[in-house]
C-alpha cells in the first residue's frame, strides 16, 4: 500500500515540476508551535509513542537547485507525512498517544549519494538529527508528563532513532529508563552497535522491554544476488515480525494477523496477502515471498538503485501491520507488569 501511495505522491510532484518554489531551507522548526508537528494527540492513554518519519522528500529532491534538506512547507514532505501516518505510525495508535514532529529531512538524492560514499549517518547527523533532538527536548519538557514511551521510526527515521539511542538517551538516562521499546524498523542495528554501546539491548522475544526491535524486509532475489541495499549493514540483526525469533525458524503466512493494503477504492484495509517471514542470518534481513507491488518505471529505478531490485523496504510496516500492533500491546503489558 505504501508503494502505491508513494507512486501517487511522486507522479503528482513530477506533474507539478514547473510550479515548485523552494523555501528557505535554513529555517529551523519551532516546536513550541503546533504547526511544527504533524501530530499532537489528545492524551487518552498512559503510554506515548514518538514517531520519526522516513524519507518522503523524494522526487522534489532530484530537481535542479533543490535543497539537500526538505523545507518544512514542501508539499511532497507534507503529503508524505500524512500518508506515512496511515501506513506506519497508526500501528501504535491503539495502545499509545502518537506524537509526530515535522523535521528537515535529508532528501532521497542527497541521502543516497552521501550514504553510498561515506555512510548514512553523515547525511542525517546534522540538520535532521538536530531538529529531532529539539523536538524530543520539547516533547519531554512539555508533553510527556512522565509517561513511559515508545520511540519508533522507519528508514531515515530509524537511522535517527538509532543515533538517539546511542547518544541522546545515553545523555538522558532519566528518560531512557521509561522507554518501553524502540522500533528501529527499516534500518540495520548491528552486532557492533550492541558491542560498542552496551546500554543498548536487542529484543530476544515478543515481550521483553527496554529493547530494540528491528528488521529489514527483502525478497529472495536480493538475498541470492547479495544486492547492495543502503539500509542493510554488515553484521545486521533482524527479528522475525511474525514469530519474534532471532533464528531462521520459518513463519508461514498463516501466522500473519493481517497486512495493511488498499482496496479497489484505494482505502486502507487489513487483508491476507501471503506475507510470510524468515530471518536470513548471513545477511541479517527478513525474507518474504509476498509479492512487491508494481511501481512506475522511474520510481522503481530510484528504489532499485538504493535498496536492490527485490527489496520490500517500503512495506516493512504494512506487510506485518497487525502483528506489530499486537506486539506493541504485549510489550506495554509486560512493561506495566514489571513496574
Amino acid at each position: 500500500m505504501k508503494k502505491k501511495i508513494l507512486a501517487l505522491i511522486i507522479m503528482s510532484c513530477v506533474m507539478a515540476f514547473s510550479l515548485t518554489a523552494y523555501a528557505d531551507e535554513t529555517a529551523a522548526p519551532d516546536y513550541s508551535k503546533k504547526s511544527s508537528w504533524y501530530k499532537i494527540p489528545a492524551v487518552t492513554k498512559d503510554i506515548d509513542t514518538f514517531y520519526i518519519n522516513s524519507t518522503v522528500y523524494v522526487m522534489d529532491s532530484f530537481k535542479e537547485g533543490a535543497p539537500e534538506y526538505a523545507p518544512l512547507d514542501n508539499e511532497e514532505l507534507l503529503s508524505g507525512f500524512e500518508e506515512e501516518y496511515i501506513t506506519n505510525a497508526s500501528v501504535y495508535e491503539a495502545s499509545t498517544n502518537v506524537f509526530v514532529p515535522y523535521y528537515r529531512q535529508a532528501g532521497m538524492r542527497y541521502a543516497g549519494e552521501v550514504g553510498k560514499k561515506v555512510g548514512n549517518d553523515a547525511a542525517i547527523s546534522g540538520t535532521p538529527y538536530n531538529d529531532i533532538t529539539a523536538a524530543l527536548d520539547y516533547y519531554f519538557e512539555n508533553y510527556n508528563e512522565g509517561r513511559p514511551f515508545i520511540i519508533a521510526g522507519h528508514s531515515q527515521g530509524s537511522i535517527i532513532t538509532k543515533l538517539l539511542l546511542k547518544k541522546y538517551f545515553k545523555e538522558h538516562p532519566d528518560y531512557y529508563k521509561r522507554m518501553v521499546a524502540a522500533y528501529v524498523i527499516g534500518y540495520s542495528v548491528t552486532k557492533d552497535d550492541l558491542k560498542n554501546y552496551p546500554h543498548l539491548k536487542f529484543a530476544t522475544g515478543e515481550s521483553d522491554t527496554g529493547v530494540i526491535i528491528s528488521w529489514n524486509t527483502e525478497g529472495k532475489k536480493n538475498v541470492e544476488e547479495n544486492a547492495p541495499n543502503i539500509v542493510v549493514l554488515p553484521g545486521a540483526i533482524s527479528i522475525n515480525p511474525l514469530n519474534w525469533k532471532l533464528d531462521e525458524t520459518y513463519a508461514p503466512a498463516n501466522e500473519n494477523l493481517g497486512s495493511l493494503t488498499a482496496n479497489e477504492k484505494g482505502e486502507p484495509v487489513i487483508a491476507d496477502i501471503g506475507a510470510d517471514a524468515q530471518v536470513n542470518l548471513a545477511r541479517g534481513v527478513v525474507v518474504t515471498n509476498a509479492k512487491s507491488e508494481p511501481m512506475p518505471e522511474e520510481v522503481e529505478k530510484i528504489l532499485a538503485d538504493l535498496f536492490g531490485s527485490d527489496a520490500r523496504h517500503e512495506n516493512d510496516y504494512t506487510l506485518y501491520y497487525s502483528n506489530i500492533k499486537d506486539n506493541v500491546a504485549k510489550r506495554i503489558a509486560a512493561y506495566k507488569a514489571g513496574r
